[in-house]
């Protein structure tokens, strides 16, 4: 299927209400798992396909878990799986099957875990017979894996005979989504903390039973930070989104206010926290940012830079290349339609000297079975008086009502034949 997206014929001033934190459901789902009570899930849970391949494994306990293309998903279960009695095979989609795991799968062995492929090595599928009292003890990884193996392992560390001692080697990558898994196990009371720059300690002491409340997810929030600045006088309130949030990609706010986005807190009268976002000048006239630790937000912000003619150099990106589809490439070849010839090196650096060139009809933008491709693009409309996109559908993975909200603030919206 390809959409038709044109702007809003009026200014939109109103709410969207976000979908709930990918990062923080699975995480929840994850921890409450392993305090024994997984019949009572947390509150506010998203419901993004993600998060229901999650519920749906741990509410049927099947011999065969389909994981679909839920990278986050896979790492977490792969990890709960390890200590939970029993074999199963984990799958997912072909494409996750060709995303490495390898580097979880050698931290879990060297934990006692008993894990195998069943294809290709260094692949999903695995077959995990799970042990609800694996030994644990010292390991050591990388500091510039995937923050999710590093969190996956974290979680299960309160359960090991002996707990979790990590230490991480070289640049660390992605620290805040570390943080973030700290700060919710501790949450469920478990014990875990840096006992020094590359070390993280996990007792083994178990989680309780808590009431949790998952908040607004802010790599939501980017792509309407996206259309404020793209417009000429939107105004959105964004409900429970927090100040002090543990989300590395709450960043979004201190980055597009130098693109032209003030960012208001604001706590009414019953205590609910809100953000509301409006327009003021640009203040760069080229921005640079390091997104080592908010790689979410690369798509969003290469694509509004391109719309604003603001030139750029992102750093950071190594974990780009083996996200749900290569993000640096995909960037690439779908801003070549719009006239946007972007440059990449070292794997983990995009830039763009604000040179383009005009194309008349541009092809339909492709998505590569990646949510947010079709998130980052879709405000291009604002600029271009309309875009096309392919299989727009795969907004389902974070944001199932993404095209809804875009209509509730006056975009439209029309299957193509």
């Amino acid at each position: 299927m390809t959409i038709n997206i044109q702007p809003p014929i009026s200014s939109f001033k109103g709410t969207i209400n976000l979908p709930s934190s990918k990062s923080i459901s699975n995480r929840a789902l994850t921890i409450n798992a392993l305090t024994g009570c997984r019949e009572c899930l947390p509150d506010n849970v998203s419901d993004c396909d993600d998060t229901h391949v999650m519920i749906e494994w741990l509410r049927t306990m099947p011999s065969v878990i389909d994981i679909g293309a839920a990278g986050t998903a896979m790492r977490f279960s792969s990890a709960l799986l390890a200590v939970t009695e029993g074999t199963r095979i984990i799958t997912g989609s072909e494409r996750m099957r060709h995303r490495p795991i390898s580097v979880l799968v050698d931290a879990l062995r060297q934990l006692g875990a008993e894990v195998e492929y069943t294809g290709e090595e260094g692949f999903p599928p695995l077959r995990i017979t799970g042990h609800s009292h694996l030994p644990g003890g010292e390991l050591r990884l990388p500091g510039n894996v995937s923050s999710q193996y590093i969190s996956a392992l974290l979680m299960v560390g309160p359960v090991m005979e002996r707990g979790l001692t990590l230490h991480l080697e070289g640049d660390i990558i992605s620290r805040p989504y570390i943080d973030l898994t700290l700060k919710m196990m501790r949450d469920f009371g478990g014990k875990a903390c840096w006992t020094d720059e590359r070390t993280i300690t996990v007792a083994p002491q178990g989680y309780v039973p808590i009431d949790y409340h998952v908040e607004s997810d802010w790599s939501a929030a980017s792509y309407w930070y996206e259309m404020v600045v793209l417009s000429s006088d939107f105004e959105v309130c964004l409900p429970i989104l927090f100040a002090d949030s543990y989300q590395g990609d709450s960043q979004v706010a201190r980055i597009f206010e130098r693109l032209g986005v003030k960012t208001a807190f604001v706590t009414d009268s019953k205590g609910m926290k809100s953000v509301t976002l409006c327009k003021t000048p640009c203040t760069v006239e080229r921005l640079e940012c390091d997104l080592v630790n908010q790689p979410d937000l690369a798509q969003t912000l290469v694509v509004t830079c391109c719309m604003m003619g603001v030139p750029f150099r992102f750093t950071g990106l190594q974990s780009l290349r083996i996200k749900e589809t290569d993000r640096i490439a995909a960037l690439e070849q779908e801003l070549a339609k719009l006239g946007y010839h972007i440059t990449d090196h070292d794997d983990s650096v995009m830039e763009w000297d604000g040179t383009k060139v005009e194309v008349e009809h541009p092809e339909p933008i492709d998505t590569y079975e990646d949510h947010r491709m079709a998130m980052a693009f879709a405000p291009c409309a604002l600029k271009l008086g309309h875009i096309n996109i392919n299989n727009p559908q795969v907004v389902s993975k974070s944001y199932p009502h993404f095209w809804d909200d875009l209509r509730l603030a006056g975009f439209i919206i029309n299957e193509k034949q």
